[in-house]
């Protein structure tokens, strides 16, 4: 019998660590097969009494552990440590699965895969401003280009969300780099990739993240994400896929086009066309794809496509001009 170990480590996620822990207790697995380790990153919420709670209810063992780094990566690293599940999983606070979510991924790692995960789906909009950040986490066109947010039938891939793990994988690759404040997944799973690991994508396999809700929070999530993305190059430029530097090379071309506007505005025009009509394309995409608010996604995303591109692209660029990443204090 698989024991599996699942790790949230969490920080300030009292409104929705609630709903991800109730999922947990609803698994179709085993009890005796789970360990939850519940890693609170010194929040300032409610964050560890719920965790508390939790542990004095649940049907198997729950280790609460500390992290007053705060960093993902630290966090996640001291779970490792104390965990002793034959498989690992980690999901954020801010998830959902389904009652069958580890039972499925357990059947896909007994057919001999090492690493195994599916689709992780925007979760269903409450109003129709939730539906347009729902549309900046999923379009392909911005933040959804990732394989496991666009379904497909069963293959590897170059990386997952919200996989399992068999635990010799970490035990021969090691820990996450606690230099990295986000990005420490691509770097993990670029070392998983370099010691032969390969990631099984299964379609049956769903789970759903929660977009963030207000504008302010998309960009300051696009920003920091470009930014260590810049950081990350420092220290593991292999790490990343083309798509992770589109971002980039289009604030770039911009700024090259504009300062060259005096001399020739062709060039930026033809690029302004080019991008408008792929604008056009996805926006109109999102919209009918939209379980919820189809015209203010219209309205909005023309707009906020071309401001989250340059937010996330200046962000890469910030990174690479601040050097290479410290570890963390």
């Amino acid at each position: 019998m698989t024991k599996i170990s699942f790790i949230v480590v969490a920080y300030n996620a009292a409104q929705s660590l609630d709903a991800l822990l109730g999922d947990l207790l609803a698994q179709t697995v085993d009890p005796r097969q789970l360990e939850a380790l519940l890693v609170d990153s010194a929040s300032t919420d409610d964050t560890a009494q719920i965790m508390r709670r939790f542990a004095e209810r649940a049907p198997f063992e729950v280790k609460l552990l500390e992290n007053p780094k705060r960093w993902l990566a630290c966090g996640i690293n001291v779970a490792l440590r104390a965990a002793t599940g034959d498989a690992i999983i980690r999901l954020d606070a801010h998830a959902r699965m389904p009652k069958d979510f580890l039972q499925k991924n357990l059947d896909a790692l007994a057919r001999g895969k090492d690493i195994v995960g599916g689709s992780v789906i925007g979760a269903d909009p409450d109003n129709a401003w939730e539906a347009v950040t729902r549309a900046l986490d999923t379009s392909r066109f911005c933040g959804g280009a990732a394989p496991f947010r666009n379904g497909g039938e069963a293959r590897y891939v170059d990386t997952l969300a919200y996989a399992l793990y068999r635990r010799e994988v970490y035990d021969r690759v090691g820990f996450y780099d606690e230099r990295l404040r986000r990005t420490e997944d691509n770097d993990m799973h670029y070392r998983m990739r370099k010691a032969g690991y390969r990631f099984y994508f299964s379609p049956d396999i769903v789970s759903w993240h929660a977009a963030r809700k207000t504008l302010r929070g998309q960009l300051s999530q696009k920003w920091g994400n470009g930014y260590w993305i810049g950081r990350t190059m420092r220290i593991q430029p292999r790490c990343f896929a083309p798509r992770h530097l589109v971002p980039a090379l289009f604030v770039l071309a911009l700024i090259a086009l504009l300062l060259l506007l005096p001399l020739c505005r062709w060039p930026l025009l033809t690029m302004l066309t080019l991008y408008g009509a792929l604008d056009l394309f996805f926006v109109a995409k999102s919209a009918l794809e939209a379980p919820r608010g189809k015209l203010l996604t219209f309205i909005c995303l023309p707009f906020l496509f071309p401001v989250v591109h340059i937010v996330y692209g200046a962000g890469t660029l910030c990174g690479l001009l601040a050097g290479k990443a410290q570890p963390h204090a």
